[in-house]
C-alpha cells in the first residue's frame, strides 16, 4: 500500500511535467524505480522545468565562454613570451616556413598565395629585408568570386598592403558553376597572389626562387 501511494504520487508529479530529479527528491524514491514506474507516462515539461533547463544551458554556455577566453589569454601570453624580440634569423626562418607552405616551387617563379593579408604583408617584408626587393618588384593578382565587389576588394588590399593600384594585375574571377553554394561569402576579399618581377635584376629572377628553395631544402636535410 505504501509503495502504491508512492507510485501514484510519482505518476501525478510526472503528469504535471516534473523531472525525475525533482520527483525523486520529493518522494524519496530512486530514479531507477521511477524509470520503471513512469516509462509509459506521457510527459511534457512544465514551465519551471523548462526555465531550469534554459538556465542550466545558459550557465553551461557562460562557463564555456569563460573557459574559452581564459584559454585564448593563456595562449596569447605564451606566444608573447616565446616570440618576443624576433631576430633577423627568426624572420628569415619564418619566411621560409611560409614559402614552404604557400609558395610556388615550380616554374622558376617566386609567388606566395594566401587569403590572410598578414601572410602576404609579412612575405613582402621578408623579401625586402632578406633578399633586397623593393615595392617595385611586387605584383598582386587577386583571385575573386562573383559575390566579391572587385573595386572594394582591390581597395582593401591596397590599404592593407600599402601598395598602389598600378602594382595590381588584372583580377581573376572564378565563375565555375560547380562551386558549393555554402562557400559564398567565405572569402570576402578573395585570395592574393603575390608575385615577384625582377625588373632586369638577375638576382631577383630565377635565382631568387632557387635561393629560397635551396634554403628550405637545407633546413629539411638537417
Amino acid at each position: 500500500m505504501y509503495f502504491q501511494s508512492k507510485k501514484e504520487e510519482a505518476i501525478k508529479l510526472r503528469k504535471e511535467g516534473n523531472s525525475y530529479d525533482y520527483i525523486s527528491s520529493r518522494i524519496s524514491v530512486a530514479k531507477s524505480t521511477l524509470s520503471a514506474w513512469l516509462k509509459d507516462i506521457s510527459f511534457l515539461p512544465n514551465e519551471l522545468m523548462v526555465e531550469n533547463r534554459l538556465r542550466n544551458i545558459n550557465n553551461i554556455v557562460s562557463i564555456k565562454r569563460v573557459d574559452k577566453a581564459l584559454s585564448f589569454r593563456k595562449a596569447t601570453d605564451y606566444a608573447k613570451e616565446k616570440v618576443k624580440g624576433l631576430l633577423e634569423r627568426d624572420v628569415f626562418m619564418f619566411g621560409l616556413g611560409i614559402y614552404l607552405g604557400e609558395g610556388s616551387k615550380t616554374a622558376s617563379v617566386t609567388r606566395v598565395v594566401n587569403s590572410d593579408p598578414r601572410i602576404i604583408k609579412f612575405t613582402m617584408m621578408w623579401l625586402k629585408n632578406c633578399f633586397g626587393l623593393t615595392k617595385k618588384n611586387f605584383r598582386i593578382r587577386l583571385h575573386m568570386y562573383p559575390d566579391n565587389d572587385e573595386n572594394e576588394v582591390i581597395s582593401y588590399w591596397m590599404k592593407t598592403l600599402k601598395i598602389e593600384r598600378k602594382f595590381f594585375q588584372p583580377s581573376y574571377i572564378d565563375v565555375r558553376l560547380n562551386k558549393k553554394k555554402n562557400r559564398k561569402g567565405v572569402l570576402p576579399y578573395g585570395t592574393a597572389h603575390l608575385g615577384v618581377v625582377s625588373n632586369g635584376n638577375k638576382d631577383l629572377g630565377v635565382l631568387l626562387q632557387r635561393k629560397i628553395i635551396a634554403s628550405i631544402d637545407f633546413v629539411l636535410d638537417q
